[in-house]
């Protein structure tokens, strides 16, 4: 900016200098006059330009002063420029921290708002479990579910007070419960005789206690009724039946799926509702304690052991009690031991029959429920044993095998509304493990036992139109299959062809010798037993169920058709065998506890 405004001031002087000169050159001569008064003499060329520099110098030393000034204040505005420059951008900074910090602020506001939120949801959430558990304390004070003792749940769930009623066609003798191979024969006196009981021997007494630790929960059950008599039982004054056991087990079941017990219980051949679960079986819809013919089942001391694989399936085994029933037939030979009566000195009944059992007998089973139904498939194994006496060598003990296969099927159709059922056995020396009990073995002319082919086989169909009303029905059969051999001329062995059946058709009656009838089977009338069969229909109706209890009333029929093998002779058609029918009604009403 100097060297510009000192450029600009030599370029005027040098154009003032150049224009002097030449008005100086240029101009004329004054003309001359006549001299009056001698003028001053005019400046002289130096003394113009001594005056012009001193007039040039004080318009430069102005500029001077105006371009120092004018640097001056330009330097200011540059200061003011880079204080305004470094101002705004603290201020930017500033801005930008603001913003910053009003965005961390919004993001904290709207944190806390859903921290406030979450405390107020979880604040009503645990007002709402508080409540629950207040009113669930107060529930359990003024009606608990389980009575705490010592961190054990004890319940007497299953226990049920029961005034039943039954008539047959036909008297047994039986009670409530109905002796499937006792049903007489056509021509039986008793066939003739209806009968009708009233009982409340059925009435059941059970107490589960249950424990839950880190790592397994421990259950115990006992469960009993008034199913059996005492020596002096009777009907004429006072019942006086006697308490039996039904079930007495523990169980121990692992949070990793292993689940083992022990005791009396349901057989692991019997159905369950879901997986293999000891105190989960499926029992059918009856009234009659003996349940319907061909059901498959027991309730025996054993050990089990389950193990769940997946969430779908489960496996396990079990040791259970063995007992060989009776051996049947014709003509078999005397000369063998299998069991005996109970002792006096023992604990069994003296007037039952005991086998002497070799070993337990052996039970493995699968369950599956793969998207409909609970399925099942199980094997048991057995072992017979006898000691025979040969007329012509020494004593010696014999033992035969005998096994089964089954299974079952029950799944839910309508809705959920109606549940349908199948389940059957199958084998040799599995007569015991059907509902009628009609026969395991037989025996051969040399003494040794032989298993008898059998099934047994139950199919049911329940309604539930509403959480009140169960309609059900049920048609099963237990069989036996025909095993005899030639003995020379005689048959030995079960279901023989040759037994005399001339009788059958003839109900007893009093002779000249004789004059009182006998109002047993009929005389020449003693084939084995072939099947049983029977069809029930019934209802159960629970007109109360609260926490206090439920009342529970049902009526059943069921038809019952013994049959047995055919054999020779006789006036009818003995080819067909004989058989009997009996027709009952039964009734009950139950109170079940809480």
């Amino acid at each position: 900016m100097r060297l510009t405004v000192k450029a600009a001031a030599a370029v005027v002087l040098a154009v003032c200098l150049s224009g002097t000169s030449a008005s100086v050159a240029d101009a004329a001569p004054a003309p001359k006059k006549a001299a009056k008064v001698k003028a001053p003499p005019p400046p002289s060329v130096e003394e113009q330009i001594n005056a012009l520099r001193q007039q040039l110098q004080v318009q430069i030393d102005s500029l001077k002063s105006d371009l120092a000034a004018k640097d001056a204040a330009l330097r200011q505005a540059q200061q003011a420029a880079t204080q305004a420059q470094a101002a705004a951008a603290k201020a930017q900074q500033a801005a930008d921290a603001q913003a910053l910090a009003v965005t961390a602020n919004d993001s904290a506001v709207a944190t806390l708002q859903a921290t406030v939120g979450d405390v107020k949801n979880a604040q009503a959430l645990a007002i709402g479990d508080l409540a629950d558990q207040t009113a669930a304390i107060r529930k359990s004070a003024a009606s608990p579910d389980a009575i705490n003792y010592k961190g054990i749940a004890i319940s007497p769930s299953g226990s049920f007070l029961a005034t039943e009623s039954v008539w047959r066609s036909g008297g047994t003798g039986g009670d409530i419960n109905t002796a499937m191979t006792g049903v007489p024969l056509q021509n039986a006196g008793a066939y003739n005789l209806s009968e009708n009981f009233f009982s409340a021997r059925q009435t059941r007494l059970a107490l589960k206690a249950t424990a839950k630790l880190s790592n397994l929960t421990a259950t115990g059950y006992y469960e009993a009724d008034f199913l059996s008599s005492g020596t002096t039982s009777n009907n004429n004054q006072s019942n006086s039946y006697t308490l039996r056991q039904r079930e007495l087990w523990g169980d121990v079941k692992f949070n990793n799926g292993w689940d083992f017990s022990a005791g009396t219980g349901w057989s692991l051949i019997a159905e369950n509702a879901a997986g293999i679960v000891r105190g989960g079986q499926v029992t059918p819809s009856t009234i009659d304690a003996q349940y319907t013919a061909g059901f498959v089942w027991a309730r025996q001391p054993s050990f089990r052991l389950v193990k769940n694989v997946g969430r779908k399936a489960w496996i396990g085994a079990a040791i259970e009690n063995a007992e060989t029933l009776n051996p049947a037939g014709q003509n078999l030979p005397a000369s063998i031991l299998v069991g005996t009566g109970g002792t006096g000195g023992g604990l069994y009944n003296t007037g039952a029959n005991y086998s002497f059992n070799v070993s337990p007998d052996y039970v493995v089973k699968a369950a599956f429920e793969p998207g409909w139904g609970h399925w099942e498939v199980f094997n048991v194994d057995r072992i017979f044993r006898d000691r025979i006496y040969p007329s012509s060598s020494a004593p010696y003990n014999d033992s035969q095998l005998g096994y089964g296969f089954g299974g079952s099927v029950r799944g839910l159709l309508a809705q959920k509304k109606v549940t349908v059922g199948l389940k059957g056995i199958y084998g040799f020396g599995v007569g015991r493990y059907g509902n009628s009990t009609i026969a395991d073995v037989t025996v051969r002319p040399s003494g040794q036992l032989q298993p008898l082919k059998a099934f047994s086989a139950l199919s049911t169909v329940e309604i539930n139109p509403n959480p009140k009303l169960n309609v059900y029905m049920n048609y099963g059969g237990d069989y036996i299959y025909r095993d005899f051999v030639l003995n020379g001329a005689t048959q030995v062995g079960y279901g023989t062809t040759s037994v005399n059946m001339s009788g059958c058709n003839t109900e007893p009656a009093s002779t000249a010798a004789n004059a009182t009838a006998n109002p047993g089977t009929p005389a020449n009338c003693g084939a084995n037993n072939k099947d049983v069969q029977e069809f029930s229909v019934g209802y159960w109706y629970n007109f109360h169920n609260s926490a206090k209890g439920r009342l529970r009333q049902g009526i059943q029929y069921s038809m019952i058709r013994r049959d047995l093998w055919s054999g020779a002779g006789g006036t009818g058609n003995p080819s067909n065998g004989a058989h009997g029918v009996d027709n009952m009604i039964f009734t009950s009403f139950r109170y079940y506890l809480p």
